[in-house]
């Protein structure tokens, strides 16, 4: 990519990092107007009236790349937007945990920089994840995809109203500890089936979730292969003590802890509904493909 002008699809997530979505995306739309780009706000009330407004602009060729200002939840629907295609994405990071930007190596909370790599910069392909849902559609996501008591304490903590922000997920751990049991799955890997009660099952194409958890550090986003972490059965109090660890990615070196890779993943388990790149995503069962060099990303 050069400096040239370009027509830039812009998304904003006004309520990204507490309410600073907004003061950060309107100040990346200021500058990359002042660089010459022509930007085409395809902002609207609520995420799926955006993606419809942005694959109404992509389909008419109306812009030359897509820009999305917010966190982990604005990366993953901008993936969904261009993954598969010669669109290239750009990211303002501008939430509360900015996993996949961080992980990256862009600019976290910062439009002057983020302005400049989209502007200068150079473009990265890289792996994104697809499944197919009920309906036959292609859903991707591009970090890493939540299946276990992660994803238990998500769909608890997005049925509540209050409290708001993380004090509603520290009482919906509170909740689900005192109730949780080992979940029996079925994982199978390249056709390859283990069947085993676990904790918590990750399927990673990037390292890191949940604001800076490595769950699994060594994955990469440009390896054409996906990791898939299970962490098998453990008392409540080994999970307590195991789980914190993942903030440095020392606990993948716990006795209970597997790591699997392979192209190719299938997830069983009943009542289980996964979270990818922090969004709500698919009910088990599910499978999912890594598709290599899927999505550009402007870096």
């Amino acid at each position: 990519m050069t400096a040239a002008s370009r027509r830039i699809g812009l998304v904003i997530n006004p309520t990204a990092g507490k309410n600073t979505g907004a003061r950060i995306g309107r100040e990346a739309a200021s500058l990359l107007a002042a660089s010459g780009h022509d930007i085409v706000d395809l902002s609207a009330m609520d995420g799926a009236h955006a993606v419809e407004r942005a694959r109404a602009a992509i389909a008419d060729r109306a812009v030359d790349c897509i820009v999305v200002a917010g966190g982990d939840g604005m990366v993953h629907l901008g993936v969904n937007l261009v993954a598969g295609t010669d669109m290239p994405l750009g990211i303002i990071a501008a939430g509360t945990g900015n996993d996949n930007a961080r992980e990256l190596g862009l600019a976290v909370r910062d439009a002057a920089k983020a302005v400049e790599r989209i502007t200068h910069g150079a473009t990265r392909r890289i792996d994104a994840v697809r499944t197919v849902d009920p309906h036959g559609n292609d859903r991707w996501f591009v970090g890493v995809l939540a299946a276990g008591f992660d994803a238990v304490v998500n769909e608890r903590a997005n049925g509540w109203s209050w409290p708001k922000g993380q004090m509603r997920y520290n009482l919906a751990i509170a909740r689900e500890l005192g109730v949780f049991k080992p979940i029996p799955y079925v994982v199978e890997v390249d056709g390859t089936r283990h069947e085993t009660k676990a904790m918590l099952v990750a399927i990673a194409n990037g390292p890191a979730y949940g604001g800076g958890m490595k769950v699994v550090p060594e994955a990469s986003y440009d390896d054409g292969l996906l990791d898939v972490l299970i962490l098998h059965e453990v008392s409540i109090p080994t999970l307590m003590r195991v789980f914190p660890k993942v903030f440095k990615g020392e606990h993948v070196s716990h006795p209970a802890v597997e790591i699997l890779r392979g192209r190719r993943v299938r997830l069983e388990a009943t009542g289980i509904v996964s979270y990818a790149d922090g969004e709500r995503f698919e009910p088990l069962p599910m499978e999912c493909e890594v598709v290599p060099g899927a999505v550009t990303v402007l870096t």
